[in-house]
């Protein structure tokens, strides 16, 4: 990779941060929404609380299908945007939010019948009626929560991130004063429990998202266009979504599939197990919010560059973001692997758990570097338009090796739990190398010097 000037270097390291900053904050933002949600049925009943967190584990897994194909419009909206093309923005701001609504419909009746499902693999009767209820509850805010994702992604590859910070802070609390009135039975509610939860939780999504439009209505109108019935049913509307969509969702899908893979497995092993895990996969997800935020400001930045045909910003914005994505992930590996009792007994003080917890977190220290260096590089490659090798990548990196790895390591070697947690290391890190070398490949390759396709 070529060097830059310090002064280029600097200003496109503020440049990172000043994106990177808030949708960080927005992440967090979400996290905390699924935080509420499982302190509120946890002094339900250990049923409300299982029912709630199964519950929600298919629902999102269900959703975020349509998440990763609405998705495609952060690099189609960044390189038109950093083109100067309105035009195009119009087009694919308008044609995203109809693709969103139509996308809500398959996806709304997956998660309304696959609760029943459950009943074909053994899950306690009432466990299932009560998972059942909460996805039904969550169907509502599909439709809401996609549309959330295209005006976001939209406003992110025109680097405003304002109006999404504040739809976030009112839906935050909005969801706490509604999880505390549905669940329990408070302002003149009755107390609904694991349903008044999945209704607390559509809520809210539909208040981001008539916030975020009312905050974002004096950017979109100068975009927004009314598209045609022809146009709205037409296949090549859609096909730039798809087309880069598609794989970003199978590749999020892969990914979010191999966690509650290994979260099943764990339960075989034990009970403290799973609360081991636990902690560890919370820790690890509280910091890879960072490098998630770091990869939607190099998806922008990159994007922008390819927009207006300059290779050279391109190279500087993936190169900033890859190494400052490695740093901040190596000083939290090294908080990890130093101070894992610590950590763990923020989370409880039962020894059994603190006992597997303080095994897993270190290891958890070693997987997210790599965890940050392809969520990174997933981003470069996002702002490229290059998703298809991604998505290949996540599969052979997670299923065919990581997987694999762990398991053998678990149930072969009899590592325990830390089989599985150093088979995750192993792939995310084999998923990192490549995307690293496909990032060097698409903007240091042998046609480095030509400008780069535009989307």
């Amino acid at each position: 990779m070529s060097t830059s000037p310090p002064s280029a270097l600097r200003r496109e390291l503020r440049g990172v941060i000043r994106l990177a900053t808030p949708v960080v904050a927005v992440q967090l933002g979400l996290m905390t929404m699924g935080t509420v949600d499982v302190l509120m049925l946890g002094r339900v009943s250990d049923l409300a609380l299982g029912a709630g967190a199964l519950g929600n584990a298919i629902s999102f897994g269900i959703m975020w299908f349509g998440v990763g194909i609405v998705m495609s419009i952060d690099p189609l909206v960044a390189q038109a945007f950093g083109g100067e093309r309105p035009s195009d923005i119009s087009r694919y701001v308008s044609n995203g939010v109809v693709l969103a609504v139509l996308l809500s419909i398959p996806l709304s009746g997956l998660i309304w019948w696959s609760g029943p499902l459950l009943r074909h693999f053994g899950h306690d009767p009432d466990l299932v009626a009560l998972v059942v209820s909460y996805q039904r509850g969550t169907v509502p805010g599909v439709v809401a929560f996609l549309l959330v994702v295209v005006m976001r992604q939209s406003l992110q590859a025109m680097s405003i991130l304002k109006p999404a910070l504040i739809a976030m802070a009112i839906a935050n609390v909005f969801n706490v004063v509604a999880n505390w009135a549905l669940v329990f039975g408070n302002l003149g509610f009755e107390a609904y429990g694991v349903r008044g939860s999945a209704w607390a939780t559509s809520a809210p999504r539909w208040v981001m998202c008539l916030c975020l439009a009312a905050a974002a209505w004096p950017i979109l109108t100068r975009y927004w266009q009314l598209p045609s019935l022809r146009r709205c049913i037409s296949p090549r509307t859609y096909a730039p979504f798809f087309r880069i969509g598609i794989p970003i969702a199978i590749q999020v899908s892969l990914e979010i599939w191999l966690f509650s893979t290994v979260a099943v497995l764990m339960g075989s092993l034990g009970t403290a197990e799973v609360a081991g895990h636990q902690i560890a996969i919370n820790l690890a997800s509280l910091t890879f919010m960072v490098p998630l935020g770091i990869a939607g400001a190099a998806a922008t930045r990159v994007g922008n560059a390819i927009g207006r045909r300059d290779p050279t910003s391109a190279r500087l914005s993936a190169r900033v973001c890859l190494v400052l994505g490695v740093l901040v992930m190596c000083a939290s590996a090294t908080v990890f692997i130093v101070l894992p009792v610590p950590l763990s007994r923020l989370y409880t003080a039962e020894a059994s758990v603190i006992a597997v917890s303080s095994v897993l977190i270190p290891i958890a220290g070693f997987f997210q570097i790599g965890d940050g260096l392809q969520v990174v590089a997933a981003g470069v490659l996002r702002g490229a338009a290059d998703t298809r090798f991604a998505a290949f990548m996540a599969f052979l990196g997670f299923w065919v090796v990581g997987l694999p790895v762990g398991l053998s390591l678990t149930y072969l070697a009899d590592w325990g739990p830390a089989g599985l947690w150093w088979g995750l290391t192993v792939g995310l890190s084999a998923v990192a190398v490549l995307l690293f070398w496909r990032v060097r490949q698409r903007l240091w390759g042998d046609h480095s010097s030509e400008p780069m396709p535009v989307a």
